[in-house]
C-alpha cells in the first residue's frame, strides 16, 4: 500500500479532491487515532484509479462523490470498514470491478459491505418495478447481516440528494419520491433524526416546490418573533430549573418545512394554526432529572391535554427516548418541550451510529437486539411476498413510523402500526391464531375486529376452530404480515373453488357437445394446457373457474371435430397467443389486454383510471376484466389472487377525454371560485358541474368539487399544480367514487 495518496493519482485528482481526502484522513485520525489508516488510503487510490475517467452530471470528477460519502460516514464516527466502503461503494456497479477482487484486496468485511450496497442496475431484463423491488430485498437482507450496509446507503443517498439539482426534472422527482417513501423512514427507524430530517426536506423541495416555497416563506416571516419568544421562555425555564436544582442545558428549534407540510395536509389547517412551530429541548443528566423537569414545566405553564408522551418508560422501537409535552404560555402561545438525557439526545440525533461511540465492531442485530428487532421482523414478513408491486407497497407500510403500544394479558409489550386492529395483533402472535380469530377483548370488554388500538390497551384474542379468515379483513388490517397471511389463505381456498367450478363447467360443455372427456388422450390435454399457458390440468380448470377462458374454446381444441359450429354460428374463440397486446371489443377500445380474446374490458368505477396512469387488470367472474389504477385503494384487497391479474395498457388516441371529479380545500374568500376555474380555462377544459360548501369555525374553508373532462394524467398534473398556486388553497385531490 502506498503511504502517499498523490503518488498513484491521475493529475486531475491532485487538487480539490485530494485536499478533501486529506481532510477526511484528519477527521478520521481525530476520532479514531489508534487505527491504521493505510486501508483508507488504499481504498482511495483504488477508487481513484477505477473512476478516473468518469464524470458526474455536474461535470466534476466522479471520485468527488465517494469521497463526500466517506466524509458523511466519518461525521457519524463510524469505523474504517464503513468509511472504506463509502469510498468503494460504486466501483462494482460503475466500473465493472468484481466483488471477489474487492474481497481479495480489502478483506471479506469490506467486500461484503460493498456487495450489499451495490445496486442491481445491470440487470436489464428486469422491469423498473422488479428491479427496484429486488434492490430493496437485497438491501434488507444485507442489513440483517451487517447494518453498516444501510448506513453507507443512507450516506450515499444523502449526498445524491444534495446534488440532485443537476438531473432532469423527471429523474429528480423519481429519486425524491423513493427517498421520501423508503430511505427517510429507514433513517427514522434507525433513530437517525438528522439524516432523516435532511432527506425529507430536500425531497419535499423537489416534489412540491410551490408548497416548499410557501412554507419556507412563512417560517422566515415568523423566525425573528419566534426566536425572541423562545429566548424569553428559555431564560424563564433555565431560572426555574436552577432554582429547583435540576442541572440542564436548553436548546430551541423551529419546526422543519416537511413536518409542517405534513401537519397542514393531515389537519387541513393554515400555517398560522400550527401551534407547535416552536419547541424547546431540555437536556439533563439523568432520568430522575427528566421527570423533575417535566413537573417544573407543568407548574410554570398549563399543559395541553393529550399531548404528554413518555418515551422514556416506553421507548420507540428504534430506542428513541424522551419526554414530550406541549404547554401554553401566558399570552396563549403554544410550544412543545422535549426532555432527555445527554445520552438520549446523542442517540436521537445519531441513532444506531451512536453505538460506535461506545462499542467497536457493531454489525448486525446480534449486538443490539432491541434496535434491530423491527428489521428482523420486516425481513421475515417480506419473504413470502413475490409480486414486486405488492412487495414495494407492503414495505412502505412496514416502514411507516407511527406506532401504538399494546400488551398481552401476561404483560408482554407488542408494537403495532397506528390504527392496528385485533386481527393484526392475532397474526403477529401466530398465523394460526390469526386464521382462527373470531373476536377480541380489549381491557376486559369485547370489541369489534375493526377496533383501533390505543396506547396501553391489554388485548386478548378469542379463537374458534371453524372461523376462517374473511376477505373483508383486508379492508382494515394495517400490518403487511396480516395482509399477506390473509391473502395466502384466501388464494389457496379460492383456487380450490375455482378448480372445482372450472372442471364442472368443462364437463357441462363437453356433455352438451357430446364429447367424452375421459377418452381424450393425455397428450392432447397436455397440449391444450400448454396452449393456455397452464402447466397442469388443475391450472386450466382454475383459469376456467376464474373466467380467463371459456369452456367452449377448450372443448373446441380438445375435440375440434365435435365442436365445429353449425352454419351461421360464430366460430369458437381462439386460444390465447403468445403475441403482444391486442385491441379488445369496440366498446372498450381505449384499452388492450394481453393474451385474452373476446372479453369485456372496462375501467373500474371505484378509481376511474385515466390515460397515462399505471393500471392493472383484474378478472371478475362473469363481467370481464376491470381495470384499476395501481394506486386504487381496492387494488390491495382484490389482488391477493395472482391468477386473476391481467396485464393491460392504454391504446387510444389522446383526443379521448375522461370524466373525473376534483375536490379542493381553499380559504373561503370572494373571487376564489373564479381563480380556480380560470386554471381550467387556460387548459381549455370542459366543466360538467360545480358544487361548493363551507366549513364552520374561526378559519372557515370552502370545499369546491368540480366534475371536469380530462385528456390524460399529464393534463391533470398541470391542472392540480395550477390550482395549488391559487392563494389560500390547502389541498387539491381527486375524488374517488363514494
Amino acid at each position: 500500500m502506498s503511504s502517499n495518496p498523490a503518488s498513484t493519482l491521475p493529475a486531475s485528482f491532485s487538487g480539490p479532491i485530494l485536499l478533501r481526502f486529506k481532510e477526511l484522513e484528519e477527521k478520521v485520525r481525530r476520532s479514531r487515532g489508534a487505527d491504521d489508516l493505510a486501508i483508507l488510503r488504499d481504498a482511495f487510490e483504488f477508487a481513484a484509479d477505477r473512476h478516473h475517467e468518469q464524470k458526474r452530471k455536474s461535470g466534476e470528477p466522479y471520485l468527488a462523490h465517494p469521497v463526500e460519502v466517506a466524509h458523511l460516514l466519518a461525521d457519524m464516527r463510524l469505523d474504517l470498514v464503513c468509511i472504506a466502503t463509502g469510498l468503494l461503494h460504486d466501483v462494482a456497479e460503475d466500473t465493472g470491478v468484481r466483488i471477489a477482487e474487492i474481497k481479495k484486496r480489502f478483506g471479506k468485511e469490506i467486500g461484503r459491505c460493498v456487495d450489499g450496497v451495490t445496486k442491481l442496475s445491470r440487470l436489464d431484463y428486469y422491469s423498473l418495478e422488479e428491479r427496484q423491488a429486488e434492490n430493496f430485498r437485497k438491501m434488507l437482507l444485507a442489513m440483517v447481516e451487517d447494518v453498516r450496509v444501510i448506513l453507507v446507503k443512507l450516506a450515499d443517498r444523502l449526498h445524491n440528494m444534495r446534488t440532485l439539482g443537476y438531473l432532469d426534472a423527471d429523474r429528480q422527482k423519481h429519486i425524491a419520491r423513493e427517498t421520501l417513501e423508503i430511505y427517510a423512514p429507514i433513517a427514522l427507524r434507525l433513530g437517525m433524526g438528522k439524516v432523516r430530517g435532511e432527506l425529507e426536506d430536500v425531497a419535499f423541495y423537489y416534489l412540491e416546490p410551490q408548497a416548499y416555497a410557501e412554507i419556507t416563506k412563512h417560517i422566515e416571516s415568523r423566525r425573528e418573533a419566534g426566536e425572541k419568544f423562545l429566548a424569553a421562555i428559555k431564560g424563564a425555564l433555565e431560572k426555574k430549573l436552577a432554582e429547583n436544582g435540576v442541572p440542564a442545558r436548553i436548546e430551541s428549534r423551529i419546526k422543519r418545512a416537511y413536518s409542517i407540510h405534513q401537519k397542514l395536509k393531515r389537519q387541513r389547517i393554515t400555517s398560522d394554526e400550527v401551534y407547535d412551530l416552536l419547541a424547546l429541548r431540555v437536556i439533563t443528566d439523568s432520568e430522575k432529572s427528566c421527570y423533575a423537569a417535566l413537573g417544573i414545566i407543568h407548574s410554570q405553564w398549563r399543559p395541553v391535554s393529550g399531548r404528554i408522551k413518555d418515551f422514556i418508560a416506553m421507548p420507540r422501537p428504534n430506542l428513541y427516548q424522551a419526554l414530550h409535552t406541549s404547554v401554553i404560555a401566558e399570552k396563549g402561545q403554544t410550544f412543545e418541550v422535549q426532555i432527555r438525557t445527554e445520552e438520549m439526545h446523542y442517540k436521537s440525533e445519531q441513532g444506531i451510529c451512536a453505538h460506535w461511540k461506545y462499542k467497536e465492531g457493531l454489525r448486525g442485530p446480534d449486538v443490539d437486539q432491541g434496535q434491530m428487532a423491527w428489521l428482523r421482523q420486516l425481513v421475515e414478513w417480506q419473504r413470502d411476498v413475490k409480486d414486486p408491486s405488492d412487495f414495494l407497497s407492503t414495505l412502505k407500510i412496514d416502514l411507516y413510523p407511527e406506532e401504538v403500544y399494546v400488551f398481552t394479558p401476561r404483560g408482554k409489550l407488542i408494537v403495532l402500526p397506528r390504527e392496528a386492529t385485533p386481527v393484526d395483533f392475532a397474526y403477529l402472535i401466530h398465523s394460526e391464531v390469526g386464521h382462527r380469530c373470531a373476536g377480541a377483548k380489549v381491557n376486559g370488554r369485547i370489541v369489534p375486529l375493526k377496533y383501533h388500538f390505543r396506547n396501553g390497551d391489554i388485548v386478548e384474542i378469542i379463537t374458534q376452530h371453524n372461523h376462517p379468515p374473511s376477505q373483508d379483513w383486508l379492508g382494515f388490517v394495517k400490518t403487511s404480515r396480516a395482509r399477506q397471511k390473509i391473502k395466502q389463505w384466501l388464494n389457496a381456498n379460492r383456487r380450490k373453488k375455482a378448480q372445482e367450478i372450472g372442471e364442472k363447467l368443462l364437463e357441462k360443455e363437453a356433455r352438451r357437445l357430446n364429447v367424452a372427456l375421459k377418452k381424450v388422450a393425455p397428450k392432447a390435454l397436455r397440449q391444450v394446457c400448454q396452449d393456455y399457458g397452464c402447466a397442469e390440468p388443475e391450472d386450466l380448470y382454475a383459469a376456467l373457474g376464474y373466467g380467463k377462458c371459456s369452456p367452449r374454446s377448450v372443448v373446441a381444441r380438445l375435440a375440434p371435430e365435435a365442436a365445429q359450429p353449425a352454419a351461421g354460428q360464430a366460430a369458437p374463440e381462439a386460444a390465447p397467443s403468445d403475441g403482444g397486446p391486442r385491441p379488445v371489443s369496440p366498446g372498450t377500445a381505449v384499452l388492450t389486454v394481453k393474451g385474452i380474446d373476446d372479453i369485456l374490458v372496462y375501467r373500474a368505477r371505484c378509481c376511474n383510471p385515466i390515460r397515462g396512469e399505471a393500471i392493472v387488470g383484474y378478472v371478475t367472474r362473469g363481467k370481464g376484466v376491470s381495470v384499476h389504477s395501481k394506486d386504487c385503494s381496492n387494488v390491495q384487497n382484490l389482488m391477493y389472487e395472482e391468477e386473476r391479474r391481467m396485464a393491460v395498457e392504454w391504446t387510444q388516441s389522446p383526443d379521448v377525454s375522461y370524466k373525473i371529479r376534483l375536490i379542493i380545500y381553499v380559504a373561503d374568500r370572494p373571487g376564489v371560485l373564479n381563480e380556480l376555474t380560470s386554471v381550467l380555462s387556460e387548459e381549455n377544459i370542459n366543466i360538467r358541474s360545480v358544487e361548493t360548501r363551507s366549513t364552520k369555525g374561526p378559519n372557515p374553508l370552502a370545499i369546491v368539487e368540480l366534475t371536469i373532462d380530462i385528456q390524460d394524467v399529464k393534463q391533470l398534473d398541470r391542472v392540480t399544480a395550477g390550482m395549488r398556486r391559487v392563494p389560500g388553497v390547502r389541498e387539491v385531490g381527486r375524488r374517488q367514487r363514494g
